[in-house]
């Protein structure tokens, strides 16, 4: 039995098409969170009591300060999986990087931009 080494044009574009959608709902998600994160506005907050408006203030940056991080780790999940498109492309996506054998078509469905296979990533 030979093993496979790569997977092929019709199972790279599978992959392909799956990245693409991935991408898009990743750029749309950040888009969400950018402006939630770029909103200036108080939402009308201006009447309230000067005591409770401190608190809001508070909690307004802290949403601000996670969303720019939520945003930070999308911009980062969007890079890999434009990373993993160039390797659909070079011919080298579904390589492990550590060990040089395939990673599985079920890890790589629910993770597409993975670099190291199930056992690679245990012995991490």
């Amino acid at each position: 039995m030979v093993k496979k080494v790569s997977y092929s044009e019709k199972e790279l574009k599978e992959f392909k098409k799956i990245i693409e959608e991935k991408i898009e709902r990743a750029k749309s998600d950040l888009n969400l969170l950018r402006a939630a994160y770029a909103n200036d506005t108080d939402n009308g907050t201006d009447d309230t009591s000067p005591t409770f408006k401190a608190f809001e203030e508070g909690s307004s940056t802290l949403s601000k300060d996670e969303n720019m991080k939520l945003a930070m780790r999308q911009e980062k999940f969007i890079t890999n999986l434009n990373n993993a498109l160039v390797r659909i492309e070079n011919k080298t996506y579904g390589v492990c990087r550590a060990t040089g054998k395939l990673i599985s078509k079920e890890r790589l469905k629910l993770v597409p931009h993975a670099t190291l296979s199930i056992e690679a990533k245990r012995s991490q």
